[in-house]
């Protein structure tokens, strides 16, 4: 029997109130504690994973070192906690059903009707103590997603309430995060939302044991009464959680509200040590109090939605901090990049990331970019399908390879310089079927890489189709642009570089999904760095 303890997060009123804000901001309260943490997503729509799902749809798509294509959710669990999350930690309605339907084209049902409860519950009670049964972590934090009261939530809800049932009160706690609006007409913040939310989730046999209060403004003693009265709960179980100017302050909003100190005294547990924050309160020392300043152009398809390239953004973040350096991103939709107008459209940048993404849309613009990075000496980073566009970009303006293109982008292209990956030819699935995970990598010496990771190998997590075609190697690559990385096992390209140049490097993985607050990614470190000194020599 395990003596893992259950922490449930759900959410009231509406959606998008940072649940896993809040999760990942206890656990940091606990693991600074010294209490073995970790924290697991479970998602109420049927598709099997966000892998086919559209930026603009769900954001990013957050990519774990097993191979997982997951919520990005799991990308701020992992940046908080700088624990790697897994395949367990990010379970979707998709997935518990097909494998319910798998047991019962099995027979492992013996011939019994398949319903919600208890087959469906008795699986998404399986996944949530799978983390737990380990013996690894002290505690596992769910945060359920969706709103209560949806009908896509109800089998996480009941089993919630079945699982606190058979853990025991003492073992399992619900958190439920709501929405106190300020009606600025009246003047005065309003509790009803989450007087009916906490109904509805009583409705379905759940007690709030701590109500955590989004606001935009400081709830008074009275209305923490109020709440606490009509909600069931003690005053000091309800948690404000203020507007704060960055994610990271929320842990430490969360400490001077008490919220562990609740959590603790209601799951029977003492702390292990002393709450220490010391490298978390460096991180955001150095973060809001810059030495430095530059401006770094962002090249995407989905820049409308910020959510889309959320980990690149929070690797800026984590290398801005450790240089002292406040990072103006500016985003730049690569459909509006016109050929003749580049120069002028990325003035007064100081550096220039050409993000991933998929299709043919705006890759013109993304390519008429690195040309002038390139030619301009400005640095640059490119990042999967980043990476592949500066190896056309070369093959085409230096090479003379006029024709140079991604099959991506036109099957029937004369020279296929990016190729669809051998593997993946025979594949007809979408889902789950890209290069995923953590794949091996070996530097070229001295290269600009190697002098950022201080090592030689490496490992970097990938997703992705197509790869650079090594049928071109000996036509594209000189003594000027050079392959830093391969994968030892496959000979993929993972890495170029183009030496007469600050700092000019493509990267076939997704350096971002590793950087942490207590870890920057060393890539996005170099990168700021040599963006810092592009910005002294003007």
């Amino acid at each position: 029997m395990s003596n893992t303890k259950y922490i449930f997060v759900t959410g009231g009123v509406t959606s998008s109130l940072g649940k896993g804000i809040i999760a990942a901001s206890l656990a940091k309260l606990l693991q600074a504690q010294d209490f073995k943490v970790t924290i697991q997503k479970f998602d109420p729509y049927i598709n099997v994973d966000p892998g086919t799902l559209n930026p603009y749809e769900h954001g990013e798509c957050f990519v774990t070192e097993d191979g997982a294509e997951t919520d990005l959710d799991l990308g701020h669990y992992e940046r908080f906690l700088n624990v790697k999350t897994s395949q367990a930690n990010n379970v979707t309605t998709g997935r518990i059903y097909q494998s319910v339907i798998e047991k019962e084209r099995r027979g492992e049902f013996l011939g019994k009707t398949v319903q919600v409860i208890p087959h469906i519950t008795n699986e998404i009670k399986e996944r949530m103590q799978l983390l737990g049964e380990s013996g690894e972590y002290d505690i596992v934090i769910t945060e359920i997603g969706g709103t209560v009261g949806d009908i896509e939530s109800l089998p996480y809800i009941e089993s919630v309430r079945q699982l606190i049932w058979d853990l025991g009160k003492e073992n399992a706690l619900v958190i439920h995060l709501t929405l106190i609006p300020y009606l600025a007409a009246a003047g005065e913040l309003k509790t009803k939302p989450t007087q009916h939310s906490v109904k509805t989730l009583m409705e379905s046999g759940i007690s709030a044991d701590i109500i955590v209060c989004r606001t935009e403004h400081e709830l008074s003693a009275d209305l923490r009464e109020k709440l606490a009265l009509f909600c069931n709960v003690k005053s000091e179980a309800i948690i404000q959680s203020i507007d704060v100017d960055t994610i990271y302050d929320v842990p430490l909003k969360m400490r001077d509200e008490g919220l562990d100190k609740v959590v603790l005294e209601k799951l029977k547990l003492a702390p292990k040590q002393p709450l220490d924050l010391t490298s978390w309160n460096l991180f955001l020392e150095k973060f809001k109090n810059p030495k430095h300043s530059i401006k770094i152009g962002l090249v995407g398809k989905y820049v409308e939605l910020q959510d889309s390239y959320k980990s690149i953004l929070e690797s800026l973040i984590h290398a801005g901090a450790v240089t002292e350096t406040e990072i103006e991103v500016v985003s730049i939709h690569s459909e509006h990049l016109e050929s003749g107008a580049v120069a002028k459209q990325l003035e007064g940048l100081h550096g220039l990331i050409v993000a991933p993404g998929f299709g043919e849309r705006g890759i013109e613009g993304k390519i008429s970019a690195i040309a002038h990075a390139r030619a301009h000496k400005l640095p640059f980073f490119g990042i999967c399908l980043g990476m592949q566009m500066a190896v056309i970009e070369y093959a085409r303006n230096q090479v003379g390879i006029s024709k140079a293109n991604s099959t991506e982008m036109d099957t029937a292209c004369q020279d296929a310089v990016i190729d669809l990956m051998e593997s993946q030819k025979s594949i007809v699935k979408k889902g789950g079927t890209m290069r995923l995970g953590a794949w091996d990598c070996e530097l070229k010496p001295n290269s600009k890489a190697a002098i950022a990771y201080q090592k030689v190998s490496i490992s970097e997590r990938h997703r992705h189709r197509y790869e650079f075609n090594n049928d071109y190697v000996d036509r594209i690559f000189d003594e000027n642009f050079v392959i830093a990385g391969t994968n030892p096992d496959t000979g993929l390209v993972e890495i170029v570089e183009y030496n007469d140049h600050p700092w000019f490097v493509g990267v076939q993985f997704h350096p971002e999904y590793k950087s942490t607050v207590s870890d920057p990614h060393p890539l996005f470190v170099a990168f700021v760095n040599a963006s810092l000194a592009q910005k002294a020599k003007k």
